[in-house]
Parts: C-alpha cells; sequence; structure tokens
C-alpha cells in the first residue's frame, strides 16, 4: 500500500470516528432518507437553501464504517454549493472525494449518500417547477 492510499484510510477512518455535520436540521427546505437492505446502512440528509446555494447540510443515519465515512465526506464536499453544481456531480466524482479502492460488493457503501443527495435534490426540483 502506498503513502497515499495510507493517507485516504486515515482520511475515511477519521471521517467514520468524528463524522463532520451529523445531525438533522430542524429547519430545512429538502431532505432525502434512504437505506441499502442488503447490508442495514441508512442515510438521512437534511438541506437549508440560501438563493438556491447550499446554506447547511446536515446527515444522519447508522451503517458499516464505509457508508458513514463516505457520508461525512460527501456532506464536506457540498456544502456552499449550488444545487446545480451538487446535481451534475458523477458517481466516479464521489468515488474521487472517497479516495480508497473499494470491492464492488461495497460500492453500494460508499455512493449510498451521494444516491440519497441526489434523489432530494431531484424531488425537490420536480416539487418546484
Amino acid at each position: 500500500m502506498n503513502k497515499t492510499e495510507l493517507m485516504y484510510r486515515e482520511i475515511v477512518l477519521e471521517h467514520y470516528k468524528n463524522p463532520q455535520n451529523y445531525g438533522t436540521l430542524l429547519d430545512y427546505d429538502l431532505s432525502n432518507k434512504e437505506d441499502n437492505p442488503l447490508c442495514g446502512d441508512e442515510i438521512g440528509i437534511t438541506i437549508k437553501l440560501n438563493n438556491n446555494t447550499i446554506f447547511e447540510i446536515k446527515f444522519d443515519g447508522h451503517g458499516c464504517a464505509i457508508s458513514q465515512a463516505a457520508a461525512s465526506i460527501l456532506i464536506s464536499h457540498v456544502k456552499g454549493k449550488t444545487l446545480d453544481e451538487v446535481k451534475n456531480l458523477s458517481r466516479e466524482d464521489m468515488l474521487k472525494f472517497f479516495g480508497v479502492e473499494i470491492t464492488p460488493m461495497r460500492l453500494k457503501c460508499v455512493l449510498l449518500a451521494w444516491n440519497v443527495l441526489q434523489n432530494a435534490i431531484n424531488n425537490y426540483g420536480e416539487k418546484n417547477e
């Protein structure tokens, strides 16, 4: 394992042990919660907007270290971005944010928070069109 891989593993472990933006907003503009029934991971996201920009965002849930760390990492990357910027984030972007190579079996764990966020934005867009 090279130094970069070790560094990313440490970052993932730190996000799992001390997640950033963990909790639930009481006053929010959009939210979504989903789970992965195969493994029991669950992520909920609440978002407060200011001029279509993510002003505040929180996640909560439970599950494996990968799903919870991935949620914390994702939330850190999208805070302050517009909904359009976040909507354009791809699965590949999420995998880059995570930074650690994972097995195909764990792909759903890493992508759960990304799916929750994308669906929250899509549902919000449909309601406000």
